[in-house]
């Protein structure tokens, strides 16, 4: 194997498979380092999201909404089922089945593009260097011309629940129960909480979620979160804020657990614990003293817009450098520095990256809340339409939520868009894209929609900016 490289990729996760395919793809030789093995001791590409997140999460997810619509909705249809059951472990296997497609998948595209893998784990030394120690201890260099560094993240741990992987577990282990919890106890109400709590409530366990903050998806548009809140509330998600957890003890096949709130300090059992209050960069013994690379005080690498770490020719991507810990621009990352080592131009519109939770209904979002424009004095106008007054979403017996798009008051062009509803993450795309292109509200007000659609609550959200909506009565959002 050589030990030279135009490009050494560390992970093989979305932002660092990506990047090393197109590196590739633009002539340059290229290697990716990756210590995750499988159980036959062979290199298991993709990464968390593959893996153990983004991927495993959804095949979770559209089961346990498949069996909650036969068991709860499909009435409303004239569909009556009888004797339904959940076979846990045929769930798990899918989901495992999904996985594995996907991440052979990866190893077929390196094949292809002539990407070599290089199993072991990669440290980055002076001079762009990188160093491989390999399962078995073996140490090797391997010399390269440019360094993307995209080693992921992992779950954040908190002392008061430590990880036991059998009654207390975190994101992973969330995906592996082997039979649905009674009681189900979810510490944070983050992106990863609410779509493991929706997993598991959904197949019948009793969910509570615990959430430090006094906020309900305060990332969020308010009005939109606040809309997501009530839905829940009616899916029996019991969602507590200002509810900080200060011990959870395992006791004759329990899981007791103590928190403080405004009322005082509160006990409750449970069959299993989840612990999913974020993730953390992974760059503990990534970088050698001399490497030139700095960390800042959160433990992210330092990068400017371009992904240029402070060291010569070393690059980092995805979640181990700022903003949102998400795949998508981890994979975009991978794109632009791979084409920037190319010596092409390429940039990440870092205004134009959407966020998305995968509960039912989605919630999803592009651009500016209508907080931050609050805060930061600019001029804005909004328009919002309810998916009830939807005729595909009725149709379809899916009409929770509702469309917010927010443009600047002065110049009429899109600069946020908020939804909670039926496939919300590809209407949200819709208006991702006006916003690339510049686009305002006037233009997709202009637009033609098809009917019936739930594209046409787009269409009415951008009209209602100004006041012009058809289908539900005006007013002024603000």
């Amino acid at each position: 194997m050589a030990n030279s490289f135009d490009v050494v990729v560390i992970g093989s996760g979305p932002a660092g498979y990506v990047g090393a395919i197109r590196a590739a793809q633009l002539g340059l030789s290229t290697a990716v380092v990756e210590e995750w093995t499988d159980e036959k001791g062979g290199t298991t590409l993709g990464g968390t999201c593959l893996n153990v997140g983004c991927i495993p999460s959804k095949a979770l997810l559209d089961s346990s909404q498949k069996f909650y619509d036969a068991k709860e909705t499909l009435s409303a249809h004239g569909i009556g089922l009888e004797n339904l059951t959940i076979d846990v472990p045929a769930m798990l296997e899918r989901k495992n089945k999904v996985v594995g497609q996907l991440t052979d998948g990866i190893g077929g595209l390196f094949k292809h593009n002539g990407v070599t893998v290089i199993q072991g784990r990669g440290k980055v030394l002076a001079g762009a260097n990188v160093e491989v120690t390999a399962a078995d201890g073996t140490v090797s260099v391997v010399e390269a011309g440019s360094v993307i560094i995209a080693a992921g993240s992992e779950p954040v741990k908190i002392p008061p629940a430590t990880v036991d992987d059998e009654y207390i577990v975190d994101s992973t282990g969330a995906l592996e129960f082997t039979e649905v919890p009674g009681r189900l106890g979810v510490i944070g109400a983050g992106v990863i909480g609410l779509e493991l709590g929706s997993v598991w409530a959904r197949l019948g366990s009793e969910v509570v979620i615990l959430e430090a903050l006094d906020e309900f998806l305060a990332m969020m548009d308010t009005q939109i979160a606040k809309e997501a809140a009530k839905i829940f509330k009616k899916q029996h998600l019991d969602i507590r804020l200002s509810s900080r957890v200060t011990d959870a003890t395992v006791k004759d096949g329990k899981v007791h657990v103590r928190y403080d709130s405004p009322k005082g300090e509160h006990t409750e059992v449970f069959d299993k614990l989840i612990v999913s209050v974020g993730r953390r960069p992974r760059t503990v013994d990534l970088l050698a003293d001399d490497s030139g690379v700095t960390l800042d005080e959160r433990g992210f690498i330092f990068v400017n817009d371009q992904c240029v770490t402070e060291a010569p020719n070393v690059y980092a991507v995805g979640d181990v450098v700022r903003g949102l810990m998400l795949a998508h621009k981890g994979s975009e990352e991978g794109v632009m520095v791979a084409e920037r080592i190319a010596g092409k131009p390429a940039q990440v519109n870092y205004d134009c990256i959407p966020s998305i939770i995968y509960t039912h209904p989605e919630i999803a979002a592009v651009g500016r809340t209508e907080q931050e424009l609050k805060s930061d004095g600019i001029p804005y106008k909004a328009g919002t339409f309810p998916f009830a007054a939807s005729g595909r979403a009725l149709a379809a017996n899916d009409s929770d939520g509702m469309v917010k798009i927010i443009s600047h008051a002065e110049t009429d062009r899109i600069l946020g868009c908020h939804i909670v509803g039926p496939s919300a993450a590809d209407l949200a795309q819709q208006v991702l894209i006006a916003m690339e292109f510049g686009s305002s509200t006037e233009d997709l007000a202009l637009m033609v929609f098809g009917h019936p659609t739930l594209s046409e609550a787009v269409h009415e959200a951008a009209l209602a900016v100004d006041g012009h909506a058809i289908h539900v009565a005006n007013r002024k959002s603000r």
